[in-house]
Formats: C-alpha cells, structure tokens, sequence
C-alpha cells in the first residue's frame, strides 16, 4: 500500500526506513486516530506527564510536543512507544505532525 491509501477510514503509512522489534520488522503503520477517546487521550497525558516530571521537559501545549505525540501515534498505530520512536527521525517527524495535524485541525 502506498501512503495516505485509507483502508476503512485509516491511514496506511509506510515508513521509509523498516524497523526490527523483536522478531518482527515493521515496514508500515495503521493509524486509526479516529478511535482514540478521551480517556485514551487522559491515559497518554499521565503517561506524558510522569515523563515530563523525570525530564523536566514541558511543553505549554502538549499537542505540540513530540514526547506527548508519540503516546498518540503508537496509541493510534497500536505499537509501543518504544518502538516508535526508533524510527528514522523523518518517518517519526512525519506521524507526530500527522497526530497533531488530527487533535488541532
């Protein structure tokens, strides 16, 4: 599948770089934003902030951070975190905008 294909209102992104996590290499992502809900949004900014608490790295607007971003995208991607944030920096960069581009726009 190529990028932005939808399939059933989600967003196929295929990443320009594969990652290996674990036994498994990842060469594309289903974003499904739309069934994110607010307590899925409430879990992502506890997690945020016991990060934030640690880093002492806050952001005024969570919603452009690229630390509360990834919560999102791996929420929505159903990935870990941890994983995402192994991807090359411009596939990384790409769906953190992507998910801000969803709770902003």
């Amino acid at each position: 599948m190529k990028e932005n294909e939808t399939v059933n209102e989600d967003i196929v992104f295929t990443l320009s770089k594969p990652v290996v996590s674990g036994d498994q290499t990842i060469t594309s992502v289903v974003l499904d934003f739309e069934s994110l809900t607010g307590d899925d949004l409430l879990a992502i900014e506890r997690q945020y902030n016991a990060i934030s608490a640690r880093t002492r790295d806050v952001a005024p607007v969570k919603e452009t951070s690229k630390q509360f971003l990834s919560f999102v995208v791996a929420k929505a991607a159903g990935l870990q975190v941890e994983d995402l944030q192994r991807f090359s920096a411009k596939d990384f960069a790409k769906l953190t905008l992507r998910a801000q581009n969803f709770l902003l726009g």
